[in-house]
């Protein structure tokens, strides 16, 4: 008699994996609408508009090749080859720092063609690490010593090493997103307050304050239109986009602020672009869309039938949803201004590719059940 299957393969989330094509979808078209003006006028791009359409276009096919590649591939595989994530992501986040900065910040390896971000691949090696760590050791998350603490110190190990990029909005993501896990995994609520309130957020006070730019991004936070031409210039702009567009919008492709207005409006700012031109409506479908994808997110956790494809699939959740919340608070002078993209619709190659790779193992899990 054939022993019974503890996991069998049934349909994967369909409205999980509906809801992240049409993010891509649109990322896509945004990304186009968004570049086409500066590209065109720049020969820095070859003067050509759908210079980053390509770009953006073919990034989110490979994202979408390895997003069904990884569906297909038994989410507790990953725990054979987490030793070897490590390996990879520390490297690489090491070997950028080789490279010539970028507007101040050591965040890209450059490649033939592409442009490799390795915080992008460390935002989900420590969902990976954590995840699998905890699973091991079960309730001795309880004890504040040694497991939690040590824990914290290897999420504080992976946000270091991105801090040293000067990407501070990427490290605090992965300090909020390995919080979020180990209270999940079972971590007393005290010891997380503790470690918040002694820890966490004065060294986040002091890494925003003990530098320049960071500083005057706060004030200019407070209040943008008293530093509109210096620094509250991109924020005011984006809130001019914002209030332009109204209820319905300008129309796609009709934004006057990305003519040299936002500075790169098809990065952090493109939010503020798809409410110009799609208006009120379509930023409120944005979030409806981001919500249902972190519902769904909830619910593959909630169902899952072991800890780690719990973990595996809050981290994941998580990071998209910190990374949506931040980046939709920014454009709208709800909190400073961080380089944060918005998943699956900012440019970036790196970004889209590592959270579709990320959206297919969420989708493996919700494929597994007793």
């Amino acid at each position: 008699m054939a022993k019974p299957k503890l996991f069998q393969k049934v349909e994967v989330d369909f409205i999980l994996l509906a809801t992240v094509l049409l993010l891509v979808a649109i990322g896509v078209v945004m990304v186009y609408s968004a570049s086409s003006y500066s590209a065109l006028n720049s020969s820095q791009y070859k003067n050509d508009d759908m210079f980053f359409l390509k770009k953006q276009g073919f990034a989110a096919v490979v994202g979408l090749i390895a997003l069904f590649t990884m569906e297909k591939i038994d989410y507790h595989k990953l725990k054979k080859v987490t030793g070897i994530i490590i390996v990879i992501t520390v490297i690489l986040l090491l070997v950028v720092l080789m490279f010539p900065a970028i507007n101040g910040a050591k965040r890209w390896i450059p490649i033939p063609g592409f442009n490799l971000q390795p915080s992008e691949i460390a935002k989900y090696a420590v969902v990976v690490v954590l995840a699998k760590a905890i699973e091991k050791n079960g309730n001795r998350i309880k004890k504040f010593f040694p497991n939690f603490l040590v824990y914290l110190v290897v999420a504080a190990f992976f946000a270091g090493l991105v801090y040293i990029e000067h990407n501070l909005s990427i490290a605090t993501v992965i300090m909020v997103v390995s919080i979020i896990i180990m209270f999940v995994g079972g971590a007393k609520i005290k010891h997380i307050a503790s470690v918040l309130a002694c820890g966490v957020i004065p060294l986040g006070i002091f890494f925003t304050m003990s530098v320049g730019y960071r500083q005057t991004r706060f004030l200019a936070f407070q209040n943008p239109w008293k530093y509109s031409q210096s620094y509250g210039y991109q924020t005011c702009q984006s809130l001019l986009a914002l209030g332009s567009g109204g209820l319905k919008g300008l129309g796609l492709g009709q934004s006057r602020q990305k003519c040299y207005y936002i500075p790169e409006p098809y990065n952090d700012f493109i939010f503020s672009i798809i409410g110009e031109e799609l208006g009120l409506i379509g930023c409120v479908f944005i979030i409806m869309l981001f919500l249902i994808l972190i519902q769904r997110g909830i619910r593959i956790a909630m169902r899952s039938k072991d800890m780690y494809g719990t973990l595996l699939a809050v981290g994941i959740t998580s990071v998209i949803a910190v990374q949506a919340i931040i980046n939709v608070a920014v454009v709208t002078n709800s909190m400073p201004v961080t380089g944060v993209p918005l998943p699956f619709i900012s440019y970036g190659g790196s970004s889209i590719v590592f959270n579709l790779i990320a959206v297919g193992v969420l989708l493996n899990i919700s494929s597994q059940t007793s």
